[in-house]
């Protein structure tokens, strides 16, 4: 396991700081670069595939000939269905892509969209994805007040959101489906139709061939860090959640199912696997993820995932 860590804002910078973020971010993301796989985008709740027009233009002005597809599924309010579905519909476009890739491919999944590419490499039991980039992704669930929340429930906060994300009818709104809520979790194990199944809080026959599925990747980037401003806890980027109290409990002392354990750390049960899997940590201090100035953060993730083609 690998951690590193970006303190650059890039809000303040200037040609000789962006020199210098570009030293900071390759000593986070060292590797050798012998060719590109192709590139799979996942967007993110309320987003689109037009959004990352500027990431698929720094891409492939970064490393030409790389084939980037942004799945164009799910825009703005339809992100809103439930993952399970989101998951079904961006699978079948993304299976046609690996198909075609013999040496397999890479995901970055923005926001909400890592979670569906979780459930996708779960359930997918003949994928090749190479590497999985989560950006930014609530990968632990979310809890907190943020804009999208007072938009979603304008009469509600975040301490009484689970009256309605835990019931059948909440359920059917994606961002219920990993809403987890510290201080009733017995609620939240039981009523998740989503992420306490990927996270085996509620067992399910299908743990097992999920754990395989999952582990056919070969490392997984997890990006995030405290001026985030949307996923709360920050810390959920990398796993990490509150306890009862609302104090955050790093990934490693998570206490998760060992069942499911679909990355390969002894000192944390959820990381109980392969040993030939990576996981690389990095931690950004800026909040705009998306537009062309930070798309460089990616593009490095992209750069760490490649192997001799």
């Amino acid at each position: 396991m690998r951690r590193c860590c970006c303190t650059r804002s890039l809000s303040q910078r200037n040609c000789g700081q962006t020199r210098l973020l570009w030293t900071l971010l390759g000593s986070c993301f060292l590797s050798t670069v012998f060719g590109y796989k192709p590139v799979v985008v996942v967007h993110g709740l309320f987003d689109s595939s037009a959004d990352f027009t500027d990431l698929n233009q720094f891409i492939n002005q970064s490393h030409p000939g790389t084939n980037v597809s942004v799945i164009d599924l799910f825009d703005r309010s339809a992100s809103l269905l439930p993952l399970w579905k989101q998951v079904e519909g961006f699978k079948e476009a993304i299976y046609p892509i690996m198909q075609n890739s013999a040496d397999g491919v890479n995901l970055i999944c923005y926001s909400q969209g890592g979670l569906i590419c979780r459930g996708i490499l779960s359930v997918l039991p003949d994928h090749n994805v190479h590497s999985f980039i989560s950006l930014s992704s609530p990968q632990a669930g979310q809890y907190g007040d943020t804009d999208y929340l007072k938009y979603l429930f304008p009469k509600f906060v975040k301490s009484n959101i689970y009256r309605v994300c835990y019931t059948s009818l909440g359920q059917r709104i994606s961002i219920c489906n990993y809403w987890n809520d510290p201080h009733h979790r017995e609620m939240y194990v039981n009523s998740s139709d989503y992420l306490a199944l990927l996270n085996n809080e509620r067992p399910h026959p299908n743990s097992t061939v999920w754990k395989e599925n999952f582990l056919r990747i070969k490392k997984l980037v997890l990006i995030g860090g405290p001026d985030d401003g949307v996923i709360m806890p920050w810390q959920s980027s990398h796993f990490g959640f509150y306890d009862d109290n609302e104090t955050v409990v790093e990934m490693k002392y998570q206490d998760v199912s060992a069942a499911h354990s679909p990355f390969p750390d002894p000192e944390f049960p959820l990381l109980h696997g392969q040993a030939g899997n990576v996981i690389v940590f990095c931690f950004v201090f800026f909040k705009e993820w998306i537009n062309k100035q930070n798309t460089v953060i990616t593009v490095m993730a992209v750069n760490s995932a490649k192997t001799p083609s």
